[in-house]
């Protein structure tokens, strides 16, 4: 029967072992209920993102000022690329112009010049509406016929 005992004292404080355990669990699981949460955010974390967010404040207008700077030079340099290629244009039309045969084509083909000896004819292809003379632009017509216009039109406003 002292083994009855023992077993039954064993027991007994099994029980009450079990009650106590269960009863730190459950006065546990009410701390972490009534205790206020922690954030997950440790002052180690909080200062990280102030110094990210720091840096990027700090360099966000001189990386806008540094792609700005860079478009403004690619821009000068396709200026200056195609202030070459007018250059060369100019130059090339400097040396026709150097050229006697040249000017003597564009005196002839703009202003109508003839060589002594020579008869010029102007031909009108008749396709013009005969209700108006001066069907052609300034740029078409011979310059005497637009220096005689402006004259005549000069005259008019008098």
């Amino acid at each position: 029967m002292a083994a009855d005992r023992d077993r039954f004292s064993t027991a007994t404080r099994l029980k009450a072992l079990g009650e106590e355990a269960a009863a730190r669990v459950y006065r546990a699981q009410n701390r972490r209920l009534r205790a206020p949460r922690r954030s997950r955010l440790t002052g180690r974390a909080a200062l990280l993102a102030l110094v990210v967010c720091s840096l990027v404040v700090a360099l966000a207008y001189p990386m806008r000022q540094y792609v700005s700077q860079r478009s403004e030079i690619a821009d000068q340099r396709r200026q200056a690329e195609q202030a070459r290629e007018r250059v060369e244009q100019l130059r090339d039309e400097l040396a026709r112009w150097r050229d006697p045969v040249y000017v003597e084509q564009q005196a002839r083909a703009r202003l109508h010049y003839l060589r002594p000896g020579e008869t010029g004819y102007i031909v009108e292809d008749g396709s013009a509406d005969p209700r108006r003379p001066s069907d052609r632009g300034p740029s078409d017509r011979a310059w005497y016929r637009n220096l005689w216009d402006g004259v005549d039109a000069a005259d008019r406003r008098r």
